[in-house]
This record gives C-alpha cells, sequence and structure tokens, in this order.
C-alpha cells in the first residue's frame, strides 16, 4: 500500500449512495401528475447560480439550511407549479412522494465501509431537502455525518466543508469528496479537498483507489 497522506473520505448522498436521480424524478412527475419541464424551469429559477443568490430568497435553499418547513416548501413548489401550468396540484407529500422512491446504491454504500475498514475517516456530506435518512448501517459506514439542514449550511457554502473537516479532524488536502454535482465538487476543491466527479460505482472506486493507493474493492 502506498501513503498518499490522503486519510479521509467524505461522501454524499443522493446520487452517490443513491441511484441516479433522474428516472426517480421522471416517474415521481408522471404519476403525480406534474409537468416535469415545469418543474425543472422552477428548479432552475430557484437554484439560480450554483453560488449565487443568497439562500432566505431562494426556497431551495432555505429547506436545505432548515430554514423552510418541508410543508411551506411543497405549499411554495405546488403555487408554482399551477402558476406554471394552470392545473391545481395537492402539496401534501410533495416530496415525501419523490423520496419514497430514492433507491439505495449497495455497491457504493459497501465501498465506504472498506474505505473505513482499510483505516480511513469517513463522513457523509448531503444537503437536505428535509426528508427521513435511512440511517441503518451508518454506525458502521461513517464516523461523521453532517446535514446540511441540521447545521444550518449547505453545499456549495465553504463553511460546511470546514465543518466536515473540523469533525473529522483532518486537513483539507488529507480529505477525498465524493459528489454527483460540479459546483460542489469545485467547491470542495477550493477550500482544499481532492474532488472525484461521482458518474459511476465503476468510475469511482478505480478513482479512489488510485488516490488513496490501496485496494477497496
Amino acid at each position: 500500500m502506498v501513503d498518499s497522506g490522503l486519510r479521509g473520505l467524505v461522501v454524499d448522498w443522493g446520487g452517490v449512495l443513491t441511484g441516479d436521480l433522474g428516472p426517480v424524478v421522471r416517474d415521481w412527475a408522471r404519476e403525480d401528475g406534474i409537468d416535469l419541464d415545469a418543474y425543472y424551469g422552477i428548479m432552475r429559477d430557484w437554484f439560480g447560480e450554483p453560488v449565487g443568490a443568497e439562500a432566505r430568497l431562494n426556497p431551495i435553499h432555505a429547506l436545505e439550511r432548515g430554514e423552510m418547513t418541508v410543508p411551506d416548501f411543497e405549499e411554495k413548489l405546488a403555487e408554482a407549479l399551477t402558476g406554471r401550468t394552470g392545473r391545481d396540484h395537492d402539496a401534501v407529500g410533495l416530496l415525501e412522494r419523490m423520496f419514497a422512491r430514492f433507491e439505495h446504491a449497495p455497491d457504493m454504500a459497501a465501498l465506504v465501509r472498506r474505505a473505513r475498514a482499510s483505516g480511513l475517516r469517513t463522513g457523509l456530506l448531503s444537503n437536505s431537502w428535509g426528508n427521513d435518512y435511512p440511517r441503518d448501517g451508518w454506525d458502521e459506514m461513517f464516523d461523521v455525518v453532517v446535514i446540511s439542514g441540521e447545521v444550518g449550511m449547505r453545499k456549495p457554502e465553504p463553511g460546511i466543508f470546514r465543518h466536515t473537516l473540523d469533525l473529522l479532524g483532518l486537513a483539507p488536502q488529507q480529505v477525498v469528496f465524493v459528489d454527483d454535482l460540479r459546483h460542489n465538487i469545485e467547491a470542495a476543491v477550493a477550500v482544499g479537498m481532492v474532488g472525484v466527479l461521482h458518474t459511476s460505482y465503476a468510475e469511482t472506486l478505480a478513482e479512489l483507489e488510485a488516490l488513496f493507493g490501496r485496494n477497496l474493492s
């Protein structure tokens, strides 16, 4: 085993420890009778630039920071959908129905467990939409868990990365961060971490093995 100087691995949840989010959203929209183009248009308006609008003026940012409740967000989303399509939408349970469709990625979860068993410090860093996480087995997977709504910060804000590093007790250059969104990777790299853009289990495994200089298969 080659000593790379890397001592920690932090991973995202949605899109890394779960399957591809695209089909999940499409199935949810179809069954809830939601115009997918209208939904994505609202998301683009609300997200804005990746590091742009202040969260308190942005429903998604506010939800992820824990500044807005799920029912309030669902009301805003239903109103926005109605405004775009002219059709009424039931706000109650909108997000719950979406998250119920998320499928776990057992291969990625096993990779994190193997990384920890190999001696690496491991962490979860996730932007929450107020959803309940399936936390069974997390004690065996993670040394630290950072959920945006629980700490009042969100990716890609530098503070949430620094908070995670402080909990791990590691310097930025000692930690690899895996996420499926490029702007989150860029934000992690900006604070000094090593970034890996997740596209598939096989590619992420190969990149992590090369970075850490150890067998994680």
